[in-house]
């Protein structure tokens, strides 16, 4: 049910969202918007993160999240009042959550189209992670 009502708010909140998208390179990551990876830590420890990221999780493996806990977590690492960017695997997750925060919440958030996939492709700096 809960996946239900979030699913919907992202429904309603796609339709006015204004998020930039961007695919990242290293023009965009020298310009030092913080990034925030919303992945699970299974999912750092088997890419590792983009060079300076911030690992904050989302959604957890079972598709559960939780934005009280999130967005704490975010407003403890970023600076929310300025731009920061989002990336997950290959970008659905970061759609969703950039649109919610962009709308529901005002944030100035770049939407890093392509995820780290797109990354590791275009071969950008990659760090492991460690806890």
């Amino acid at each position: 049910m809960k996946i239900f009502i979030l699913s919907l708010l992202f429904i309603v909140t796609s339709l006015f969202a204004q998020v930039t998208k961007i695919y990242p390179n290293k023009d965009f990551l020298s310009n030092n918007i913080p990034v925030v990876d919303i992945r699970t830590e299974g999912e750092w420890k088997e890419t590792g993160l983009l060079k300076g990221a911030i690992p904050i999780t989302f959604f957890d493996e079972k598709g559960n999240y939780n934005v009280p806990v999130f967005l704490k977590e975010l407003s403890e690492k970023v600076d929310v009042k300025k731009p920061f960017a989002l990336v997950c695997r290959t970008g659905s997750r970061t759609n969703l959550v950039s649109k919610f925060l962009s709308n529901e919440l005002g944030y100035d958030v770049y939407d890093l189209s392509g995820g780290m996939m797109y990354i590791i492709g275009e071969k950008l700096p990659i760090i492991p992670y460690k806890k």
